[in-house]
């Protein structure tokens, strides 16, 4: 019986990978990875800071564009939070739970439910408010007004091309 010699090589070393703000995750890198990256840590923020009140980012979100916009279909709802219609579905059943919202049957669409944001919704959205605008006033902490507002129209122009290619955003877009 003849033995057979295995070599077994270590796995080569893996060069470390850079922290945020280093490397290709720095100033260098892809402008698509920064945003996303920041938005990664941004997300991280609201979840720690809204975590107590049991309010995640996604049902902060709902939360707020049905305070803004009332009457929204559920549709609506998913595009306005840029969410699945599957996740928001998901999403008003747990607020309906915690009675954050109320569903009712429109008054002339007998399958349409029409969904509201209770008292205690609206007060829970205070507070959820408070915390994001924390977080909000310490990522713009140093950032001079003029600067911030170049940010802003810039992250809205993006937006608003992709709103334009894709159709989104156009009257009776939805409606094929």
């Amino acid at each position: 019986m003849r033995k057979s010699s295995v070599s077994i090589t270590p796995a080569p070393v893996s060069p470390l990978i850079p922290g945020p703000g280093e490397g290709k995750r720095g100033v260098e890198g892809h402008v698509g990875y920064l945003l996303r990256q920041a938005a990664a840590a941004y997300r991280l923020r609201m979840e720690r800071a809204l975590a107590d009140l049991g309010v995640t980012p996604p049902q902060f979100s709902v939360l707020t564009m049905l305070v803004a916009y009332p009457g929204l279909s559920g549709a609506d709802l998913a595009r306005l939070s840029l969410l699945t219609p599957q996740t928001v579905s998901l999403i008003v059943a747990n607020l309906e739970r915690s009675e954050a919202i109320v569903r009712h049957p429109h008054p002339t669409h007998g399958r349409v439910r029409v969904i509201e944001v209770s008292a205690a919704g609206r007060a829970l959205l205070e507070r959820c408010k408070e915390r994001v605008r924390t977080i909000e006033k310490g990522l713009l902490e140093g950032l001079p007004s003029d600067e911030e507002q170049v940010i802003r129209r810039w992250l809205v122009k993006i937006a608003r091309e992709e709103a334009t290619v894709s159709g989104e955003g156009k009257p009776g877009a939805d409606m094929a």
